[in-house]
């Protein structure tokens, strides 16, 4: 898979127009959908805005791992059925509802 393939499939995961990630990375319309038309990589000062913006590493943006292969599998392990419900849930999130999520779990640590 290459780099301009796993934008479009995080794109897609995290439920993102191309129209939202150009105006959030500051890469014109017109060159991310050359990205998909001609599978062009984007240049690398571009990658770490792109990471930012799609919540990864360049380490799994660059590395030559299929994203969609890990699909199913888990990186942390709920403890219980509670736990399970929340992590899948979150999983399944689109990117605004998961950074707003988080914002609230923050808001509740300050919480005494």
């Amino acid at each position: 898979m290459i780099i301009s393939e796993k934008i479009f499939y995080l794109l897609d995961k995290n439920g993102m127009s191309q129209k939202d990630f150009a105006a959030q990375t500051g890469i014109s319309q017109s060159t991310i959908s050359d990205w998909k038309r001609k599978k062009t990589n984007p240049s690398a000062d571009k990658i770490l805005k792109i990471c930012e913006v799609l919540h990864v590493t360049p380490y799994e943006l660059l590395s030559e791992r299929d994203m969609t292969a890990d699909e199913g599998s888990d990186y942390l392990a709920a403890l219980n059925n509670d736990e399970g419900i929340v992590l899948e849930t979150f999983r399944n999130l689109q990117t605004k509802q998961k950074e707003r999520l988080l914002g609230y779990l923050e808001a509740l640590k300050d919480i005494k």
